[in-house]
């Protein structure tokens, strides 16, 4: 283009066509403005409608061309914003083609010209924040480690060592009877090792710690969940059983053979028509005091017993919990140790044992079906600790309540709830370490004419990552004073303990869960595949959400437990006296949601963690009685409790949530403030703040209809969770490496 003036199009010209394709809107949007110049003559129309013509797109040169020309403009002219810039300085700043302003602009709108857009385009060099933005280090991975495993740190390490000798490498056949035996001698040499009797006594073979056989099952879920699941069943479900319910005469007899693996065994609860319902199962042990013997029996096939581990392949007795039967009397569950199959594994008479089968994870487990028909077991064999049959054939109990007594030996076996959401914890933290390394590495999209950009350094990519990390650190030291609490029980307090466990199981599951499903997606076509792992997290945590009990049953239960605070006052308490429970109890001055308070944004106040506690009491507070005083208004109008307990069970789930979180974040806190490394701590109440201020986000619907927040404060509240993203993203590498995950047991090629 010889004519200066004419030269104003090249912008125009190369972008339309940069794309490989003139659209035929775009052709006849140029043709129409080139014909409406009267500057141009008929003879440059002439050329430039040769420039558009559909039929003969200008060279690969032509366009390298024009696009050397622009560039060169932007890369002396650092001033330039727009396209139509561009097109006076190609016109040598004619004066036609600067009064041609908003005709030009308006033809750049025509063709769906986004003018910044495409001058970023065009610029070769560009540094921008995002994309220097980078990992780094500012506290001690090992410090931060060593606070993470605090008092059981030799026993992790330990269990670390053994999981990544070579004998563990992953079994990688998909034929699950090869699984199950690689399981199980897995199993065979953790007991060699002396960490399956962990937690019982030393007089029978045992460590006598049961928060290292916690802090076992955690690091073992680095490794395979099969191995953590068959561990729990053998040392944890069938060994704890006898320890919790049995009285010495069993401990002598079973415990240190079980302890060794030598006697493979089996938790008989759940039936085919009653899970979480244990109250309800129908397996019987009827009593004969002529032969000093009871006959357990499986009355029809939905009384069976389902999904037991260990026994489909291994077992060789079981704990089986069936009512019993004196006198054709109903005494209600107790538990019974019942042979299945003889040391050389045949199955004994009137034992039916059935296969689950190939499950959606979990196949390196055998779980199977039991049913009994009138197997006859000695006296002895009742687990007696709380009930017993005396030597004139009568029932007897040191607890005279029969629901008590139920609730008391169900109590004694929460150490599940206990190693279950420590396990999904450990999972979590797996498929975090994945993702977050991988997306620190994985480059996509940039600046033109710049690198590509580590996909972390995405606000959205952080937005999805980090706050997950930020929920597992919390969740982390939650167990921990969990733990603490059962370790340290005191009868009087088991009740809450109990409901705690319940609620911490549900909370940690679900929580790992969602986790692994946003790092899957998060890792895009690499996170599906096998090879990465988290296939196989997902698929095996699947199942923690309703093993160990269903998380909505249990956190129903812990909603009743929080309400039982109520029923004493249920026919007394008027609306005040519940309004005034709340404030008193959570120690929030009604002046907190006064105009001022309610629409407070500085940074100081949202980052303040009396803030945040206070929130989340609030809403604990305010959720139970609001609950607790629906429930008053539904029995006082007549409805049975049964039925008013129905109508309210999704505040019931309101309540239960409300309330651990509130536990979570208090505990987090508490943590902190014992770190005296300040760079871990430093780096570590940031993720409490993250965690607490997303939940808040989570809950701002409640907070604004309640009127606790409003507007103004909730965006606050999200900028400063999307800012807090961004400051922790050069530490999230260095937090997941805390871990301290063995590189053979995370095996991830993403993550390595």
């Amino acid at each position: 283009m010889e004519n200066s003036k004419l030269k104003a199009f090249i912008p125009l010209f190369y972008l339309v066509w940069s794309d490989d394709l003139l659209t035929q809107k775009e052709f006849i949007t140029l043709q129409d403005f080139i014909r409406s110049q009267s500057w141009i003559s008929e003879k440059e129309k002439g050329f430039l409608f040769s420039k558009v013509a559909i039929s003969s797109p200008p060279s690969r040169g032509q366009l390298a061309d024009w696009k050397a020309e622009i560039e060169q403009i932007i890369q002396e002219k650092p001033s330039i914003k727009s396209i139509f810039d561009i097109s006076i300085v190609l016109s040598e700043n004619d004066a036609i083609i600067k009064d041609l302003a908003t005709a030009f602009i308006k033809l750049e709108n025509d063709l769906g010209i986004l003018g910044e857009e495409a001058i970023g385009n065009f610029k070769t060099k560009v540094k921008t924040f995002t994309s220097n933005y980078q990992s780094a280090n500012t506290f001690e991975i090992e410090k931060l480690t060593q606070i993470l495993d605090g008092e059981q740190s030799a026993i992790i390490k330990k269990v670390k060592s053994i999981i990544s000798r070579p004998e563990f490498a992953y079994e990688t056949s998909t034929d699950t009877a090869v699984y199950r035996e690689k399981v199980y001698d897995w199993c065979k040499i953790l007991a060699k090792e002396n960490l399956g009797n962990m937690a019982y006594p030393k007089q029978y073979g045992g460590g006598e710690n049961i928060g290292d056989y916690f802090a076992i099952m955690e690091t073992l879920s680095y490794h395979d969940l099969s191995l953590v699941i068959k561990f729990g069943v053998q040392f944890g479900l069938w060994g704890t059983s006898i320890q919790s319910l049995g009285t010495k005469k069993h401990y002598s007899k079973y415990l240190k053979n079980i302890g060794s693996l030598q006697l493979p065994g089996c938790f008989a609860m759940t039936e085919t028509n009653h899970g979480s319902n244990v109250k309800g199962m129908e397996t019987t042990a009827t009593y004969n005091h002529d032969s000093q013997t009871f006959t357990i029996h499986t009355p029809h096939e939905n009384a069976q017993k389902e999904y037991i581990g260990n026994a489909a392949l291994h077992g060789q007795m079981a704990t089986v919990f069936a009512k019993l039967i004196i006198d054709k009397i109903d005494y209600g569950v107790n538990a019974f140790i019942v042979p299945i199959r003889d040391a050389n594994s045949k199955i004994l008479k009137g034992i039916t044992i059935g296969d689950c089968g190939l499950k959606m994870g979990l196949n390196g487990v055998d779980n199977g079906t039991i049913r009994f028909e009138n197997v006859v077991i000695s006296k002895e064999n009742m687990l007696d600790r709380f009930a017993s049959v005396n030597e004139e054939g009568k029932f007897e109990s040191p607890i005279p309540s029969d629901n008590r007594r139920f609730f008391t030996m169900l109590g004694t076996l929460v150490g599940g709830r206990i190693g279950i959401p420590r396990s999904a914890l450990a999972a979590a933290k797996s498929g975090l370490t994945i993702a977050i390394k991988y997306s620190d590495k994985r480059r996509q999209f940039g600046p033109e004419g710049g690198s590509e950009v580590p996909i972390l350094n995405y606000r959205m990519h952080q937005r999805r990552l980090i706050p997950l990390l930020a929920k597992t650190y919390a969740i982390h030291f939650a167990l921990h004073y969990l733990t603490s609490r059962f370790i340290n029980k005191k009868e009087s307090e088991m009740q809450e303990i109990e409901a705690l466990a319940a609620g911490m199981k549900a909370y940690s599951t679900w929580s790992t869960t969602d986790i692994l499903q946003e790092c899957r997606e998060a890792c895009g076509g690499k996170g599906y595949l096998s090879e990465n792992r988290i296939d196989a997290l997902k698929n095996d945590t699947e199942i923690y959400t309703t093993f160990e009990g269903d998380n909505t049953v249990l956190m129903q239960l812990v909603a009743k437990n929080r309400l039982s605070e109520f029923r004493k006052s249920f026919g007394e308490m008027d609306a005040m006296g519940i309004i005034n429970y709340v404030y008193e109890n959570a120690k929030i001055a009604i002046s907190e949601k006064n105009p001022i308070i309610t629409r407070i944004t500085d940074d100081a106040h949202i980052l303040d963690d009396e803030f945040h506690l206070n929130a989340f009491q609030h809403r604990e507070k305010t959720t139970l009685a609001s609950a607790a005083k629906r429930l008053k208004k539904l029995i006082d109008s007549g409805l049975e409790p049964y039925d008013a307990f129905n109508v309210v069970q999704h505040q019931m789930i309101d309540v239960a949530q409300a309330y651990l979180e509130r536990i979570v974040l208090e505990q987090f806190q508490k943590a902190i403030k014992s770190i005296k490394d300040k760079k871990s701590k430093e780096i570590v109440l940031k993720l409490s703040q993250l965690y607490a201020l997303s939940q808040i986000e989570k809950n701002k619907g409640w907070y604004l209809e309640d009127g606790y927040m409003e507007a103004a404060k909730t965006k606050a509240i999200r900028k400063m969770v999307n800012q807090l993203c961004w400051e922790i993203r050069p530490d999230a590498v260095s937090l997941v490496k805390a871990f301290d995950i063995p590189e053979s047991c995370l095996a991830a090629p993403i993550a390595l």
